[in-house]
């Protein structure tokens, strides 16, 4: 009884397009992490590029499991394969959902970390550079209730000569690094979750073509001692 060469090779193909993706991720969350700066600020509640290497890593073992599998036809990868797709699909979904419906208790437990910074001028050195850098970036000034969060205002507070007139007020920006950070991390989860249940949906194919292969492989080997 052969092994149906469809179902073998649309495996195959899958696993290697699989395994290319996690190259590229983990070549980004390289790139990522050389050429940009980290902000001990932000990466308390934002995903690190150290996360996105580690998940490039996963995906490429996995892959080249699959391909392993489907090209040998051996049974026990295969397995191992479709377990790990399993585990990564109850993640991606048990996350997605824990992000969607817990935004509002990430949102108090941000803002709780943020006020033990304030004021700001009392931190170390080191944190103060790091929250310059966000005011920089995101066009804000002070943490929770603006630019009265710093004793004495610094440059990073002062608008620049490319920023809308709406986020400046007598040249100082007027919004607090909360509210940015707030709607930053909201345009990034929006994001996430549609990619991590895309993710979830190829990995349901994955799961299902292994399956049957799987079933093939064990018919065929009965036939053959039959």
């Amino acid at each position: 009884m052969a092994v149906n060469k469809c179902v073998k090779y649309l495996l195959f193909f899958f696993n290697l397009l699989f395994w290319v993706c996690g190259c590229v991720i983990l070549g980004v969350g390289i790139y990522l992490k050389v050429t940009k700066g980290g902000n001990q600020i932000t990466d308390q509640y934002l995903p690190s590029f150290d996360l996105m290497i580690a998940i490039g890593v996963i995906i490429m073992v996995i892959g080249f499991l699959g391909c392993c599998g489907a090209y040998k036809e051996s049974r026990c990868m295969l397995l191992v394969f479709f377990v790990f797709l399993l585990l990564i699909f109850i993640l991606l979904l048990a996350a997605g959902i824990l992000a969607a419906v817990g935004e509002g208790k990430v949102n108090d437990w941000i803002k709780k970390k943020l006020e033990e910074l304030t004021p700001i001028s009392n931190q170390k050195p080191e944190v103060i550079a790091d929250i310059e850098k966000l005011q920089r970036e995101l066009m804000c000034c002070g943490l929770m209730k603006g630019p009265s969060d710093w004793t004495k205002i610094p440059d990073s507070c002062k608008c620049n000569s490319t920023a809308p007139a709406t986020v400046c007020d007598n040249g100082i920006y007027k919004d607090p690094c909360y509210e940015k950070i707030i709607s930053y991390m909201k345009d990034n989860m929006e994001v996430s979750l549609g990619i991590a249940f895309a993710v979830a949906a190829i990995l349901l194919f994955g799961m299902v073509f292994s399956m049957m292969l799987f079933c093939q492989i064990g018919r065929k080997n009965a036939a053959d001692t039959a």
